[in-house]
């Protein structure tokens, strides 16, 4: 299951962050989005871009595009 797939509300852990751009992958590491990282959603846009995470005590924006490089599972 892929970050993207959440609905508002729900928890889930990061299992991995298969993003192909190394200097992207770094920066989404660099704001906390390491494995076994909780993350809840908090907002999706109504067009479903970009969605607001909670990770690590702050709000993250992330585009929908960057969300389905991320696997997570549910809590």
């Amino acid at each position: 299951m892929y970050l993207n797939e959440l609905v508002k509300g729900q928890k889930a852990q990061i299992i991995s962050v298969a993003v192909k751009d190394r200097q992207l992958r770094q920066r989404l590491y660099d704001m906390g989005l390491t494995k076994k990282t909780n993350v809840e959603i908090c907002k999706v846009a109504p067009l479903g871009d970009p969605f607001v995470i909670f990770v690590r005590g702050y709000e993250l924006c992330l585009r929908k595009s960057d969300c389905e490089a991320i696997e997570i599972r549910l809590l």
